[in-house]
């Protein structure tokens, strides 16, 4: 399978074009030209070899050389967690989540929660650019800012297997490295920085996630939201 070094991002395959941002990174920074060649990716799977036509900074034009399909993951994983106070340090989750086979993304508000908006456009951004990065055609879902109550009630599906990460030393918990995955949809909570209260953490627990534990060392929250994502897609 031939294809380039350099991936870009486009709704649509058969729209022939490039958005404005990714024709001017292609033409404005890499200084690609006429006749070069290109992977386009629509982030649903299908990406594919083309040939550069106009390489304008606002409108670049592409002709399909070759198309491809890449499979969809084998497993689901989403990761439901607490966006940090800090913006850089909820961008690194999103970046190396990405990067590991993250399927699904759902920022939360809980109690202790210290951020309690989010820039959707800017982690959509970081989303496609570690997808492109990590040549993974099938972007991860990015779902609206959700309490957590809410969350825990509409999350109730018989073919996903739910799991709660917490600190609380007096709440059995089984490591999560040492579970037996036996569905293809795994879905696990990580909270802010004061971790889930114990009101959250029973209502959880009540609505069937599964309390467990990351290791023996607290994490922050974005480790802990990397760790999740490591050993799900390991032990799936």
């Amino acid at each position: 399978m031939k294809t380039s070094k350099h991936t870009f991002f486009c709704n649509n395959l058969n729209d022939l074009n490039l958005p404005p941002d990714e024709s001017h990174h292609a033409v404005g920074v890499l200084r690609l030209k006429s006749g070069n060649h290109i992977n386009v990716t629509d982030g649903k799977g299908n990406f594919a070899l083309v040939k550069i036509i106009e390489p304008s900074k606002k409108n670049l034009t592409f002709e399909i050389v070759e198309k491809f399909q890449q499979a969809k993951p084998t497993t689901n994983i989403h990761i439901a967690i607490a966006p940090t106070k800090s913006n850089d340090r909820i961008e690194f989750f999103l970046e190396k989540a990405t990067e590991i086979g993250i399927t699904e993304i759902t920022p939360i508000l809980s109690a202790n929660s210290e951020r309690k908006k989010i820039n959707t456009e800017r982690w959509e951004k970081i989303l496609i650019a570690a997808s492109k990065q990590s040549n993974n055609h099938h972007f991860p879902i990015l779902n609206e800012l959700t309490k957590l109550h809410d969350f825990i009630k509409e999350n109730n599906s018989e073919n996903t297997q739910y799991y709660i990460a917490h600190c609380e030393a007096d709440k059995p918990r089984t490591e999560l490295k040492d579970e037996q995955i036996t569905q293809k949809n795994n879905c696990i909570l990580i909270g802010p920085e004061g971790d889930f209260n114990l009101e959250e953490i029973n209502l959880a627990i009540t609505n069937k996630f599964k309390p467990v534990s990351l290791g023996k060392t607290r994490l922050r929250t974005e480790t802990a939201g990397i760790v999740a994502c490591h050993i799900l897609n390991l032990i799936s």
